[in-house]
Parts: structure tokens; sequence; C-alpha cells
């Protein structure tokens, strides 16, 4: 017993102070490694997917897309076209990835950012850090022929890659078709030498860790109305501009972003200014005929498909919806499942005597029953599911055809106008 109240008694002589140091210590490894927010600051809050639009499906299924323009956006950009091929295999993980200069955010950032941005056709957008050009570009497919699309990028070497990306979406991708593109304009410089004089935007997001000191700094790059969203304090937030000296703050997601290279001084003591694109160019009549006419036979084809009751099944305006998807990766599990039911029962049974046929075969019956019952069906889970193969049948029979294109392509004009009309594209 002695022995027992000296150890107690050596225990409540240990300094409270380091005790308390002690708790508080082990109280923050266990929220640091259970709080549900720590895998969004790496990604790999959700699970990865085998395509891009069942990354996406997971990223719906875990309400970090949550609306349905945000959604169309990024199905219609493929995320390992950004990744270098040697590394393509990892693009549908939720997780970031960076070779070199080159930098791509988890997905699960990349939908935050989107949704906290609240985009919209026509406003104007500044990309601060903008790397690949991934995020850029699925912005412009929300901002429409007249908004504005800017990026401001350290590297030359990633802006010469991310005009690679955006050239190769724009002349490959048959969902360049469904959408009116704000095309995006890049420029090489650090985003804190930016020209005090510049203009302002409605929406401005820094892809690097923002320094407090830095604060007011991004957030006079905002019209009032605008909505900057930034990693502050190793959270991502999202700030708006309710007036001219009013701000509302809203913390989103734990996240952990690298820093901002701050600027070096040139040998003079000045910083190197970063002038930015004109904020409204002045379109050619060319252009600006060329965005009426695909917006006129856009309006044409979708109403031909309303009245064919299938607005965007052949290719037309909409995105495609994720529906379908869910429906036949459930058809693809329930045939699975029953194959391994039937040949489950066939190993029973053949662990267990039964009747001999004249060749003394006992497992021939037994086979072609499970053949017949197991997989080839008449269940009501196989009926459930060839009613689902008749209802889904159109979509899986037949890849999306482009009927934009085949529209441009059947009209009464010389080639190279068609070439035009279609941005020369390659497909």
């Amino acid at each position: 017993m002695d022995t027992n109240n000296n150890s107690y008694q050596h225990v409540f002589d240990f300094p409270f102070d380091i005790c308390l140091h002690i708790y508080w210590w082990q109280r923050q490894r266990s929220f640091s490694w259970s709080s549900p927010l720590t895998p969004a600051k790496m990604g790999g809050a959700v699970s990865a997917g085998e395509d891009n639009d069942e990354l996406i499906d997971n990223l719906k299924e875990a309400h970090y897309i949550r609306s349905e323009l945000v959604e169309q956006a990024f199905r219609a950009i493929d995320r390992a076209d950004y990744y270098l091929e040697e590394f393509r295999d990892n693009a549908y993980k939720d997780l970031a990835w960076r070779h070199g200069n080159i930098h791509l955010s988890a997905p699960c950032i990349y939908s935050e950012v989107m949704e906290a941005l609240d985009l919209q056709p026509g406003l104007s957008f500044l990309n601060l850090g903008s790397g690949t050009g991934y995020l850029s570009t699925m912005v412009g497919l929300i901002l429409g022929p007249f908004g504005v699309n800017h990026g401001v990028e350290l590297h030359a070497d990633v802006i010469e890659y991310a005009y690679q990306r955006l050239e190769f979406f724009i002349k490959t991708s048959d969902s360049f078709d469904k959408f009116e593109f704000c095309e995006p304009s890049f420029v090489v410089g650090n985003c804190l030498e930016i020209t005090p004089e510049s203009r302002q935007y409605d929406r401005v997001y820094c892809g690097a860790g923002v320094q407090k000191e830095h604060e007011d700094y991004m957030k006079n790059l905002l019209k009032v109305g605008g909505i900057l969203v930034l990693p502050l304090e190793e959270k991502l937030t999202k700030i708006t501009r309710t007036g001219y000296n009013t701000w509302e703050t809203k913390k989103i997601i734990a996240v952990s972003f690298a820093p901002l290279v701050l600027p070096k001084n040139k040998d003079n003591g000045k910083t190197k200014i970063v002038p930015l694109p004109a904020m409204f160019e002045v379109r050619t009549l060319q252009d600006l005929a060329r965005i009426s006419i695909r917006h006129t036979l856009k309006k044409t084809v979708g109403l031909q498909q309303g009245r064919g009751g299938g607005a965007a099944r052949g290719g037309g305006t909409g995105a495609p919806k994720s529906g379908p998807r869910f429906k036949r990766r459930r058809m693809h599990r329930r045939r699975m499942d029953s194959v391994l039911l039937a040949n489950k029962h066939m190993f029973l049974n053949r662990m267990l005597p039964g009747p001999m046929d004249s060749n003394n075969n006992c497992d021939a019956a037994e086979e072609e029953r499970a053949d017949e019952g197991g997989v080839g069906g008449g269940t009501a889970e196989e009926e459930e599911e060839e009613e689902e193969e008749r209802e889904g049948g159109e979509l899986r029979s037949e890849p999306t055809v482009n009927v934009l294109r085949e529209k441009i392509l059947g009209l009464p004009l010389p080639e190279p106008l068609k070439m035009y009309l279609l941005y020369y594209r390659e497909k």
C-alpha cells in the first residue's frame, strides 16, 4: 500500500503546468488525426474514381459539388488532360499533384472554390497563381463569351503548359461545343506586383497561402459586391465586399497551401510591375459573328431536341447528367453479384452428394439450373435490371453525337468558314 501511495504522490508532485501541457498536446494530436476537416488539407476527402465522371459523382455524393452549373463545368473538362502522360493514373484521386513548377490542387479544393465564387455569365475573374489553367478553363465555361478571364502565374514554363492544355481542350473536346466559352488570358509575374491603379474584378481567387499582411492588398482587387476566395491562416476563406469599406468573411474548410512568393526588389530598389491584360477588348466583327451564329445554332438544336423529347441526349447544349452513370454502375454490380451467387451455389452443390446422370456426372444438371436461374434469371431483381437496360439503352448503345458540329458541317458555306465556326477543331 505504501508503495502505491508513494507512486501516486510522485505523480501529483509532477509540476502542474507540465501536466497541463502534456494533456493539451495529447488533445491536439487526437484532434488533428480525427477531425473531418483534415482530409481536405491535401485532398483525399473522397474516394478515387475510375474516370472523370466517377470522380465528379464522388464529389457530389460528399457534397463538395452542390450546384448544377459547377457540376457541368467539372464534367466538361477531363482532369487527366492536365497531367503529364506518365502521371495520368493518379488524375482521378482526390489528391494534389506537383511536378516541377506544374501544380494542381485536390479536386475537393477546386470544388469548394468553384462553389464559393458563385460564378455567373458576364462577370470578370482574376486567378492569382493560375498554374495549369484547369480552374480558369472551368470558370470560362460559366462566364460565357462576354466575361473577362485573366490569370497571373509566376513561372513562364507553366503558362506555356497552360496554353497547350487550353488549345488541346478547344480543339479536341466535344464538351467545348456545349458551352459558350470565355477564353482565359495568362500573364507572367508575381501577383503581389500587380499595377496599383489596375482595374477591379467581380471574382478573385488566389491559389497560394496569403499572409495576413497581404489580406488588404487582395481585398482591393475586388469591386463592391465582388467575391474573393483565398487560403488565409490555414483556412479557405470567402470574403465578400459589401461596400466601399465593408466586408463579410466566411471560413470554408481547413487547407494547407504553399505561401505566396514575396517579390524580389531590383537593384534600384523598385519592384517589377505586372501589367494585366485589357479588361474589355473590342471584338472583331468576325468574332462577334462567330459567337452569334454558334449561339443561334445551339438554340435551334435545343428546340429541335426539345420537340423530340431528348434535349440533352444528342450532344446538344446541356451537359450529361449523372443519373444514368449511377444506374449503369449499379446494374454492373448486380450482374456481378448474381454471377458470384450462382458460382457459390454450384460450389456448395458439388460438396453435397446428388443424383448421377447417365454419364456419372452429378454437376451438369445443377450447372444448367444455375445458368438458367442464377444468371439468366427470371427473378424480380433481374426483371428490374432488364427494365433499366431498356430505359437507359439509348444512352449506353451509341457514343454521344456532337449535334452542333454536325449542324455546322451541314451548312451551305465554304469549307474554311465552317472550320472557323468550329474553331478549327480537329475532332
